[in-house]
């Protein structure tokens, strides 16, 4: 009976680690993209994956034919929703963002981390975040277009719409 056990633990172990060595190099890319941190100083892109890995394989046994690569990109981007709402509810307490994404807010890198980098579909995303999936489009869209457009402030656009094109002419006065 406890030889069993000890194989069985043996196998789990080798399954988990094999799955690891394969999807964790892209679910840290994912997980960087979210927390917007610079890909060679992430640790709260590391804490997130290591947490969403640590959850998977207390459940790998009842995955049950299940994708582990899902399971854990869902509990990567619960976790890092629920982290981010209460990351951002402190005051006084911001992240330094260095990543591309860092010009975007939280939910606007998850929905397109979500839809673009890892392909998942809207409904999927709109399920997962609890959202409608016309609110999960106009999200994407939102966030696509500010990473094409760049953030635009109005105010500075205003200024430089009244600003004269050219300097005005000076005239010399004879002396």
């Amino acid at each position: 009976m406890r030889e069993r056990h000890a194989v069985q633990a043996a196998r789990r172990a080798r399954e988990f680690e094999a799955f690891v060595a394969g999807a964790a190099g892209r679910l840290l890319h994912a997980a960087t993209l979210l927390t917007a941190e610079d890909p060679d100083d992430n640790p709260r892109a590391r804490r997130l994956l290591t947490l969403a890995l640590a959850h998977t394989y207390a459940c790998w046994d009842r995955l049950r034919g299940d994708d582990p690569y899902d399971r854990t990109r869902q509990h990567l981007a619960t976790r890092f929703a629920r982290g981010a709402w209460h990351h951002r509810a402190v005051p006084g307490r911001r992240a330094q963002a260095a990543g591309p994404l860092a010009s975007l807010g939280p939910q606007e890198r998850l929905v397109l981390v979500l839809r673009l980098h890892e392909g998942v579909a809207e409904e999927q995303v709109a399920a997962l975040l609890g959202l409608s999936p016309e609110r999960v489009r106009a999200i994407c869209h939102r966030a696509k277009s500010a990473l094409l457009h760049g953030a635009r402030n109005p105010a500075t656009a205003v200024t430089a719409a009244k600003a004269p094109s050219k300097p005005p002419a000076h005239r010399a006065v004879p002396s």
